[in-house]
């Protein structure tokens, strides 16, 4: 535990890059090794046996580019025996040991994590663990430390070989009274391969974080209130836009669906006016300058039609001066056509009846007028 927390505060303090977010199942591996295993006993004074092969799996994780832990088994054979009283083979299990080992990654320590694994490394192993021999059938616990002469190698380098010398000491009620004792320690050479799965930050290892200082910060961030301004200054261009193509748009329906207006055609009045005695609708001879005014009018605008309006003064009943006011204007149009030879289709005749509105003199609204409905 006294070293978990050393590494930890090492791994803190030595790697100035921040690490990208990592998963609990991240930076998991599992590999196997074989090699030999050289013995000291009690009998015989601490003389060196004669090697055993020995073969082993390992799962771990690393919780830093600096500091992991791994599950170690590992199984040792006796290649001494003359026979196997089972199987009558001369080779058998002698040992089999499980432990829990930490990882200190040495290079990394002083050398820092530069994104990915060196090609070669050196990590240290240091661990606890269970230790069972299996012909006396006794149980014990060792201690183990080891150096990891490490290679990775792979496009992702997510293989790791390495050559492991170690030395592993051995407790046993019986043999030394759960003391370890040099003269029951194991010396050991073994290589083996790690396969490094794949992590959710997209490699097999500790990638770095993409930092950024302060003053970028602070640019970035301006940068986005400048845009924002750009963005509302927009929204508010295009909703005034908007709320002017409404406008228009109103005033268009407005518009379309306005009546057109009915431009009435004013006749031009024609100054000449015939003036009738009272109740008589004859043109006396005194009028007829004004009549031939009007003819002389017409032969010089051949285009030129006019309407002849006849009125009667408000004496006498409405019905006699209605029809009195239609013989005057038919008088006029009949001088015209027969004693000037206008055309009949550029006379109109019209009678108004009774009027006093014309003229203040009464006598004056006994009157024939002209008006040319062509202009």
């Amino acid at each position: 535990m006294f070293f978990a927390v050393a590494a930890i505060a090492v791994s803190a303090n030595a790697q100035k890059t921040a690490l990208t977010g990592m998963q609990p199942a991240d930076n998991i591996y599992v590999g196997v090794n074989a090699g030999a295993t050289t013995v000291s006993g009690i009998v015989g004074d601490g003389a060196f046996e004669a090697n055993n092969p020995v073969f082993g799996i390992r799962v771990g994780k690393n919780f830093s580019p600096i500091f992991g832990l791994q599950l170690d088994a590992q199984m040792e054979m006796d290649a001494h025996k003359k026979e196997c009283i089972y199987t009558g083979s001369k080779t058998f299990i002698q040992n089999v040991t499980a432990g829990l080992n930490a990882t200190w990654n040495f290079s990394n320590i002083f050398a820092g994590y530069k994104g990915e694994p060196r090609f070669f490394e050196v990590i240290g192993v240091t661990g606890l663990g269970w230790a069972h021999a299996v012909p006396s059938n006794w149980d014990g616990v060792y201690a183990k430390g080891a150096i990891d002469f490490a290679f990775n190698f792979g496009a992702a380098k997510e293989w790791q070989a390495y050559v492991e010398p170690a030395i592993i000491y051995g407790a046993q009620e019986k043999i030394n009274n759960w003391k370890f004792d040099a003269r029951n320690a194991n010396v050991q050479l073994v290589a083996g391969v790690n396969y490094k799965f794949g992590n959710s930050n997209g490699t097999h290892n500790f990638a770095i974080e993409q930092l950024r200082d302060q003053a970028e910060i602070d640019g970035l961030n301006a940068k986005i209130n400048s845009l924002r301004s750009d963005v509302d200054a927009a929204k508010a261009a295009a909703k005034a836009k908007d709320a002017k193509i409404a406008e228009l748009q109103k005033a268009l329906t407005d518009c379309q669906n306005k009546p057109a207006p009915v431009v009435e055609k004013k006749a031009a009045n024609l100054q000449p006016s015939v003036v009738f005695a009272q109740g008589k609708s004859k043109v006396e001879n005194s009028q007829m300058a004004n009549i031939q005014m009007i003819a002389n009018y017409m032969k010089a605008n051949p285009n030129a039609k006019v309407k002849i309006s006849g009125y009667a003064s408000p004496e006498g009943k409405a019905e006699f001066n209605q029809k009195l006011s239609e013989a005057r204007a038919a008088a006029v149009k009949d001088i015209l056509v027969k004693k000037y030879k206008i055309a009949a289709n550029r006379l109109e005749t019209e009678g108004l009846g009774a009027t006093d509105k014309l003229f203040d003199e009464v006598e004056f609204n006994r009157v024939a007028l002209f008006n040319d409905t062509n202009k």
